[in-house]
Formats: structure tokens, C-alpha cells, sequence
């Protein structure tokens, strides 16, 4: 390559010496004033690196001269919002669950705290919207309550759980397995099952329901209520709402009948702490079904 410089005849520009196809690169030179802007953003990036943690080590980072961190400045901002509560967390854990609702400002601060709540804990179940599942999971929007569903109710189930072992206030009923253990034959639960859908008005077989009229005020009516209206005291449902937790077509209803399916819900006094529980209730309570 030539060390003289060749200008291009056109732009009077000089070339770089680079040619393709006939094409030749002109040296344009950048403009000062980008020249200086970049000079600039090096500059700052610099004194960035220096005054703000940003250089990656093995095992941390440099924390730059300012002190600076997101992680403190989260941390001060949840010191403040905690500040800020603390004095209505104090007034729910001392206030009765049943006593709450008399106070609009801590209702309003125990809804919210128990919607935020419910997400966190008890959507998984229950569904973001509290709608519940087949399966075994409740709809906390309706009326209808196993164990109740009043204030002092519903803090009770959600404080100790049910059927939760490691908790010894822990809501408990079972039901027993009629067919399993040989109480019932599979025809008599067939006539228990078209029987139980009579009760909500449901379609069902009139002979099969007739002939285990006997049968449900023996085995069924103790636990029930002799119309299925449910008796919350032993948590037991009311089976003549057209409501089902595993399913309420024939078939379904005669397998919880011979081999029950039992739920268990965990307690949460120990894990939320009293305040929280009371800030759940509340919020369930408020969904609309609460008695």
C-alpha cells in the first residue's frame, strides 16, 4: 500500500484505502462535538464506577465511595412502612376478631392487610378470587360454612386448621368409610348417593332415593341433620345445598360415600402470628358469605 494519501475527486475528502467493488471508504472524520460527548460518557461512566457499587468481585462487589445501595434503600423504605403500621397491628392483635368490624379505620387497614394476605397464603387453595375448587377446596363467597362461618368461626379454622395433627386445637371430623370397612353394601351406597341428590332437588333415581330413607336417618342423619342441613358444631355439611367439595353426580357422591376423601388445611396463628390471622378473618368474612 502507498503512503500517499489519495483524496477522492468528488468530496475532496481523503480515503481510508479500503475499496470494494470499485468502492472506495472516505475518511470522514467523527464531529467534535460527538467526539466530545463520548469523551464525556467515559468520563462519567468513571466516576460512575467509583461513586456506586458496580465493579463484580468473587464474592461481592466494589460499594462504591457514596454508600449507596438498592437493597438499603428497600430495607429503610420497610423500616418506614413498618413504623407506619405498627400502631395498627398493635390495635388488631389487641382487639377481639368480633370487635374490628365497630372500627372503620382498622377494618379498612385489617381488609387490606388480609387481602394482601390471602394471596400470598391461601390463594394457592382457595383460588385468587376465594372461588375454591372441586377437590376438596371451599368457595369462601358463598354461605355455606362446614365449621361455621362467623368472626370468631372463621378465625378459629384459619388460627389451628383442619384435621392438621401438629396443631391439638385443630378443627377434626371424619367420616367414615362405609363401604372400605364393610358397613354398607355398594348397592345401599348407590341408594345412599341418588337419596343425598334428593335432598338438593337434584335428578335422581325415586326408588333408589325411597329405599335408603332408612338407611340415612340410621347412618347418615346423627352427623347431617335428618333433612342434610349440616351440623357446623361437628363439621359436618350440609349435603341439601346443591354445594359439592368432591363432586355431587351420582358416581361421586357414592365413592366419598364408600371411601371418604378428607382435606386438611394447616394452622397459621403459629406461622402469621395473631395479627395477621385476624386480618384474614376479617377479609374472609368480608368476601360476601360470611354469617
Amino acid at each position: 500500500m502507498s503512503d500517499k494519501k489519495e483524496v477522492d475527486d468528488i468530496t475532496g475528502v481523503e480515503t481510508t484505502g479500503h475499496e470494494w467493488d470499485g468502492i472506495k471508504e472516505l475518511n470522514t472524520p467523527l464531529p467534535r462535538w460527538w467526539v466530545w460527548i463520548f469523551y464525556a460518557t467515559i468520563v462519567f461512566s468513571i466516576g460512575y464506577m467509583i461513586y456506586y457499587p458496580a465493579v463484580p468481585l468473587i464474592n461481592d462487589a466494589t460499594k462504591g465511595v457514596g454508600g449507596y445501595s438498592s437493597r438499603g434503600e428497600l430495607h429503610e423504605a420497610m423500616d418506614e412502612a413498618r413504623a407506619e403500621r405498627a400502631g395498627l397491628l398493635e390495635q388488631i392483635e389487641a382487639t377481639p376478631v368480633t370487635e374490628i368490624p365497630n372500627d372503620a379505620e382498622l377494618m379498612r387497614f385489617a381488609t387490606a392487610g388480609g387481602s394482601s394476605a390471602f394471596k400470598v397464603y391461601c390463594s394457592q387453595c382457595h383460588g385468587s378470587g376465594a372461588q375454591g375448587a372441586v377437590g376438596g377446596y371451599p368457595n369462601l363467597n358463598d354461605d355455606a360454612w362446614i365449621w361455621g362461618g362467623d368472626l370468631e368461626a372463621i378465625y378459629w379454622t384459619i388460627a389451628h386448621g383442619v384435621r392438621y395433627d401438629a396443631d391439638p386445637n385443630s378443627r377434626f371430623a371424619m367420616m367414615p368409610a362405609f363401604g372400605a370397612d364393610q358397613i354398607l353394601g355398594r348397592e345401599e351406597i348407590t341408594q345412599l348417593a341418588h337419596y343425598v341428590r334428593s335432598l338438593s332437588g337434584l335428578e335422581h333415581d325415586a326408588a333408589q332415593a325411597s329405599a335408603a330413607a332408612e338407611s340415612f336417618e340410621i347412618n347418615c342423619a346423627s352427623c347431617h341433620g335428618a333433612e342434610g342441613e349440616g351440623i357446623p358444631e361437628l363439621g359436618s355439611p350440609n349435603i341439601a345445598d346443591a354445594i359439592w367439595l368432591y363432586g355431587g353426580e351420582t358416581d361421586e357422591i357414592a365413592a366419598q360415600i364408600y371411601n371418604p376423601q378428607h382435606g386438611v388445611m394447616p394452622s397459621w396463628v403459629d406461622r402469621l402470628g395473631e395479627s395477621t390471622v385476624k386480618q384474614l378473618t376479617v377479609y374472609v368474612h368480608s368476601l360476601g358469605g360470611g354469617q
